[in-house]
This record gives structure tokens, C-alpha cells and sequence, in this order.
């Protein structure tokens, strides 16, 4: 298939309509405009319903509203939006519902800044709402990544009746790279995938032919309360299998050096050239945020692995304490750092890379 030239924000929204998404309710914020501005000329297009919210509140219970009937759902933010639609993620979370949300993340705390940056990491994978509920979240390091995650992203919360999160950055939405795009689904495929979701949706039903479906956020009794949490600890327990992870020249690394989203990007890059000058450095770049690749750190050996460098736009850092959890002290990790909306540069993870690498004591 013929590939095209597309912005991250915008290849996001065209994946999701062509996943099956024909309901998207947003509110502007920079720098995510671009996907509900493209959603509202798109979704006319294939019977799909688009609405501007009077704020990420109202959007985002829309999208709790719309995948309560079984209707693929979507909706978009950017950081401080996000905390403000938090309570109606959670719900979603708790009633089961499928539906996918893109964080496209700015300068923060707060208000912060419109540019781009990487702070909402503990947020987006430990406390995105009330009641410790999880969702699976991906991370794109290019455009195509951008495609393919949420191409899938729906599936996943079909499969899981569970959010999902697309969690980018101000970088990655506005940058524009060559894409391939997945199939458009069809009237008939989509159609299909609704009524799956019947049984669970509130879509009206012959009582005297099937059960009804009641979508509810909370349970009147506390057992059943209680048994809703284990049903959902033992689903983000089974996502251990589709943790995604990028890896490059572990065999023989005496560096690691690691990020996500535009940071991984940069890593990667930096670790090439590094190793073109004969630098013996690696690269660990996660693809899903939760499930978070463990694994891949705790296996790394640490007879040869004299550090690792995390590379992250957000002070303190925050993915470094997953990273932490992995490697439960076998070696020094080391942060660069940018946040507020300054863009981490690759010259200067170079810079540190090499200050590590002829470091004595590290060595």
C-alpha cells in the first residue's frame, strides 16, 4: 500500500476511524487540536459523530456515554485537560467500557507550558483516577507507531473492556513522517464489532429473550464490589504478554541508555552514533508504558553493564522508577533531563553518554 505523508496528531485520528472509532468528543487544548479538528471534517465522512464539548468533563463523559452502546469511543487531550477528565476515565474503568483516549503531553505542572514534555508519566501508568484501576498504554516513537498503536488500541479495549491510553507528546503530534495506513473497517465490520458488545451495553433489550445490559460505574454491595477489583487485578495481571519493547546491541553493552515516546526516539539515534565511534552502548526503549517491559532490565548482564542512562523530558524524572523496580540496585542509573517544554537535544545525551562511559568509577 502506498504510503502518505501525515501529522502524528492527525494519522492518530485517521487510525482510529479506520479501527472502527465513529464517536469522538473532545475540547481544544494545545498541542492536540489537530485530532479533533480533524475528527469534525473526518467523521461526517463514515456516519460517525463528532461533538466539541463545553469542556474535557462534558467530552469525556460523552465517550462514557457513547461506548456504553457498545459504539467505539474516543476522545483527546493534552496533560492538565487529562487531570480534568480523570473521574471519567476512572467510571469507564469501573463499568467496563471500552475506550480509547490520546494524551499529547505539554509542559506542566499545572497549565505549565503549550510546548512539549514528558511529565505525565505517573499519572498516565499509576494514578489516572480514583481506585487504583489500570489501563494498557502505549507510547510512539514515529508516526507509524502513532498508526499502528491506535490502530490496535481499540481492539485491546475490546478485548479487555477496558480503557486504553495513547500517551505522546507535543513532538510527536506535530512532527510529519511517511505512513502507511492500516485497511479502512467496513460498514459491515464495524457493525459487527458494536454488536458484540451487546450483552454489556445499554442499547435496550426484549427482556423476555435476553438479559438486560447495565453499565454502572459502582456496585450497591461490597462483595460484588470487592470481586470487580479482583476481576480487574487479574486482567492487568494477564497483560504481562503483550508487553512491547524495543531493544538494540545488549549482547555486548556496557551502557544502556533508555526512554520512551520522543526521548526513545532521540536515545535510539544517539546510541548509532555512538556506536559507529566504537562505543559500546545499548539501547532499551519501551513500547507499552503498562505492562512496563521489567523483564528486559532485570535480564540485562550486569557483569558487563556498568550503567544505565535514563533520557526523559520530565524533572524529577519518572519512568526511571520503573526502571528502578528492574534493576533493584545492580547498577548505577544515571538521569539527562529536560522538562517545562524544552526539547531534550541529541548532542547533549551524547555528552552524557560519554561522560559515563569514561567515568572511572562507572567503569
Amino acid at each position: 500500500m502506498a504510503r502518505v505523508f501525515m501529522k502524528g496528531t492527525e494519522a492518530i485520528a485517521e487510525a482510529a476511524v479506520r479501527s472502527g472509532c465513529r464517536f469522538f468528543a473532545g475540547y481544544p487544548i494545545t498541542p492536540q487540536n489537530e485530532i479533533p479538528e480533524y475528527f469534525a471534517r473526518r467523521m461526517p465522512e463514515v456516519g460517525g459523530v463528532f461533538v466539541q464539548g463545553e469542556s474535557e468533563v462534558a467530552s469525556v463523559n460523552m465517550v462514557y456515554g457513547a461506548a456504553g452502546t457498545g459504539t467505539r469511543a474516543m476522545t483527546s487531550s493534552s496533560s492538565c485537560g487529562i487531570s480534568l477528565m480523570s473521574e471519567g476515565i476512572s467510571f469507564c474503568a469501573s463499568a467496563r467500557l471500552p475506550m480509547v483516549y490520546v494524551n499529547v503531553q505539554r509542559g506542566g505542572p499545572a497549565i505549565g507550558t503549550i510546548q512539549p514534555a514528558q511529565q505525565d508519566y505517573t499519572q498516565a501508568t499509576k494514578a489516572s483516577g480514583n481506585g487504583g484501576f489500570r489501563m494498557m498504554v502505549f507510547s510512539p516513537a514515529t508516526v507509524q507507531e502513532a498508526v499502528d498503536m491506535t490502530y490496535a488500541a481499540f481492539d485491546y479495549a475490546q478485548r479487555d473492556h477496558n480503557p486504553v491510553l495513547i500517551l505522546t507528546d507535543g513532538v510527536m503530534g506535530t512532527i510529519m513522517e511517511p505512513v502507511e495506513l492500516p485497511p479502512m473497517r467496513s460498514t459491515e465490520e464495524v457493525k459487527a464489532l458494536k454488536d458484540a458488545l451487546r450483552p454489556t451495553s445499554a442499547v435496550g433489550h426484549d427482556s423476555e429473550k435476553e438479559p438486560r445490559g447495565i453499565v454502572a460505574a459502582g456496585r450497591w454491595s461490597t462483595k460484588d464490589q470487592e470481586q470487580s477489583c479482583r476481576d480487574m487485578a487479574a486482567l492487568y495481571e494477564s497483560w504481562k504478554k503483550d508487553v512491547q519493547v524495543e531493544t538494540l546491541f545488549l549482547e555486548d553493552a556496557e551502557l544502556v541508555l533508555t526512554g520512551y515516546g520522543i526521548c526513545g526516539r532521540i536515545a535510539r539515534s544517539a546510541v548509532k552514533l555512538l556506536r559507529a565511534e566504537g562505543y559500546k552502548v545499548g539501547l532499551i526503549r519501551p513500547k507499552t508504558l503498562n505492562p512496563f517491559p521489567y523483564d528486559t532490565y532485570a535480564g540485562l548482564d550486569f557483569t558487563r553493564v556498568k550503567a544505565i542512562l535514563d533520557v526523559e523530558m520530565s524533572i524529577p524524572a519518572q519512568m526511571v522508577n520503573d526502571v528502578k523496580l528492574a534493576v533493584m540496585d545492580r547498577c548505577p542509573i544515571h538521569t539527562c533531563l529536560h522538562a517545562g517544554g524544552e526539547i531534550m537535544g541529541r548532542d547533549e545525551v551524547i555528552s552524557a553518554a560519554k561522560a559515563l562511559l569514561t567515568d572511572k568509577e562507572v567503569r
